[in-house]
């Protein structure tokens, strides 16, 4: 089970980013949870929205090159270490982390996670017992 997240690049400009939010704004889609990361030259917005498939098709409408990746979404105790103890299972199967962030969602603490071994990252989450969070769930 995957959830999936859209990437967008970003221009260090002015405004940018905004531009990106009332396209979403406009075609009543969601932001669930969103990162940038940038460079000094641009940046990659992440975000996981309520309707992916639209975001896609209206944000290239908009000249903005966008993918869809698939993600891993787990529950976590909103504690200390609990992120890290989750991480030490993919370490210990040497999976290695691409990136990840963590959002508050109601009640719930989300992580995220790309890895360079989804299916090995999977058998890791079920192993363990991890509760993993669909799409569904997020909107």
């Amino acid at each position: 089970m995957t959830v999936r997240q859209l990437s967008v690049f970003l221009e260090n400009k002015t405004g940018h980013l905004n531009q990106i939010l009332r396209v979403l704004a406009k075609n009543n889609i969601n932001i669930v949870a969103l990162t940038v990361a940038d460079s000094s030259d641009f940046g990659l917005l992440r975000a996981i929205v309520s309707d992916p498939e639209k975001a896609m098709e209206v944000l290239r409408a908009h000249q903005f090159t966008v993918r869809v990746h698939d993600i891993l979404s787990i529950e976590m105790d909103a504690a200390p270490g609990s992120m890290s103890n989750i991480l030490d299972l993919f370490t210990a199967a040497d999976i290695c982390i691409e990136y990840v962030y963590a959002f508050s969602f109601g009640s719930k603490s989300i992580l995220i996670i790309r890895t360079d071994n989804p299916e090995k990252a999977l058998e890791i989450i079920f192993k363990n017992g991890l509760k993993m969070i669909s799409e569904e769930e997020l909107k």
